[in-house]
C-alpha cells in the first residue's frame, strides 16, 4: 500500500508538472507578440488555442484506449482508414460538387457530413468484420489498412483529374492547419468531446482490466467484446471530431501515447489519458508558438508533427524488433 501510494503521488506530480508547461505554453502563445488591437487577435488566439486542446484531448484519448484494446501500441484510429475517409468525403465534395457549393460553403453541414460519413464507415467496418473469434481485431486492423490503402488511390485518383482551380482550393482542407480554424465549430466540436468523455469515463476500470489480456479480463468479470466494440465507437468518433475540425493529424496519437507510457510506467487509464492529453496540448500549441514566433517557418505544425512522427514509429519499430530479438 505505501509503495502504491507513493507511485500514486509520483504520477499526480508528473501531472502537474505538465499541467504547468501546458500553461506556460497557453499563456504565451495568446499572449507573445500581439500586433494590432488586442480586444481583436487575443480571442482569435484563445480560439486557435481552444481547437488545440480540444482536437489534442480528443486524440489522445482515442489512441490511448484504441492502444490498449489491440494490445499494441504501435496502432493507432487512424490505421483503420477513418482519415483516408475524411479525405474521400472532402475531395469527392469539390470534384463532383465545387467549392462553391453548399457542402463547401456551409461548415455545420460539411462538419457533419464529415463525421457522418466517417462513423458510418467505422461502423460498417465493425458490423461486418468484428466477430468474437479467435482474432477479431487484427482482421479489423487488416481490413482497416487494405481499405485505407484503397481509399487513399481514389483520392489520388480524383484528384489528377479535378479541375486545378478546385484541387488548390482542397488543398487546405486536407491538412491539418490552426491558423484557419473554424470557429464556428467550436461549441459543436466541444459539446461532442464534453459527451464523450463522460460515457467513456465509465470504461476506464474495465479498461484497467483489459489491459491484463482478454482471457484474464473476461475471467475477471468483464465484457470484453462489448467494451472492445464500444472503444472503437468511440474512438471513432473523437478522431472524426478532430479530424473535421482541423485536419487530419497521423502521428500525433502515436507521439503523445507512447511518451505518456514511458513517462508514467502505470495500468491506470486514468492517468495515461490525462498525461496523454497533456503532452499532446503541449505538443500542439508549443509546437505552433515555435513556429510562428521562434522559427517563423510558414509551414503547418501538422507537416512537422508527420515528420518527427514518421521517425518516431520507425525507432519504436527498430526497438521492438530488437526485443523480439
Amino acid at each position: 500500500c505505501y509503495l502504491g501510494g507513493k507511485h500514486m503521488r509520483k504520477n499526480s506530480t508528473k501531472l502537474i508538472v505538465l499541467a504547468v508547461i501546458a500553461i506556460i505554453c497557453i499563456l504565451l502563445f495568446c499572449l507573445y507578440n500581439i500586433q494590432g488591437g488586442f480586444s481583436y487577435a487575443f480571442p482569435k488566439r484563445v480560439e486557435r488555442v481552444l481547437a488545440m486542446i480540444i482536437t489534442g484531448t480528443a486524440i489522445a484519448y482515442a489512441t490511448v484506449t484504441f492502444q490498449t484494446v489491440t494490445h499494441n501500441r504501435l496502432l493507432t484510429p487512424s490505421m483503420m482508414g477513418v482519415d483516408s475517409m475524411y479525405e474521400v468525403v472532402q475531395t469527392a465534395i469539390f470534384f463532383f460538387a465545387g467549392s462553391a457549393s453548399i457542402f463547401v460553403v456551409s461548415r455545420y453541414l460539411n462538419f457533419g457530413l464529415s463525421i457522418v460519413a466517417m462513423v458510418i464507415f467505422a461502423l460498417i467496418l465493425y458490423r461486418f468484420l468484428f466477430r468474437a473469434d479467435k482474432h477479431p481485431i487484427f482482421l479489423l486492423l487488416l481490413a482497416g489498412m487494405i481499405i485505407g490503402t484503397l481509399l487513399g488511390s481514389f483520392v489520388t485518383f480524383l484528384q489528377v483529374i479535378i479541375d486545378p482551380v478546385e484541387y488548390e482550393a482542397l488543398q487546405s482542407r486536407l491538412f491539418a492547419s490552426f491558423m484557419n480554424v473554424k470557429t464556428e465549430l467550436l461549441l459543436v466540436a466541444l459539446v461532442i468531446l464534453g459527451a464523450s468523455f463522460i460515457y467513456g469515463y465509465r470504461l476506464l476500470r474495465d479498461l484497467d482490466v483489459m489491459s491484463l489480456g482478454r482471457e484474464n479480463a473476461m475471467n475477471l468479470g468483464v465484457n470484453y467484446d462489448s467494451i472492445v466494440l464500444k472503444v472503437l465507437i468511440l474512438s471513432s468518433i473523437l478522431i472524426a471530431t478532430s479530424t473535421a475540425l482541423v485536419g487530419p493529424i497521423t502521428f500525433l496519437g502515436l507521439i503523445v501515447s507512447n511518451l505518456a507510457y514511458q513517462y508514467f510506467a502505470t495500468y491506470k487509464h486514468s492517468v495515461l489519458i490525462a498525461g496523454a492529453s497533456l503532452i499532446s496540448i503541449i505538443a500542439l500549441v508549443g509546437g505552433q508558438f515555435l513556429v510562428l514566433h521562434v522559427f517563423e517557418l510558414s509551414t503547418t505544425i501538422s507537416v512537422i508533427i508527420n515528420f518527427v512522427g514518421g521517425l518516431y514509429f520507425i525507432y519504436l519499430i527498430l526497438k521492438e524488433s530488437r526485443k523480439a530479438a
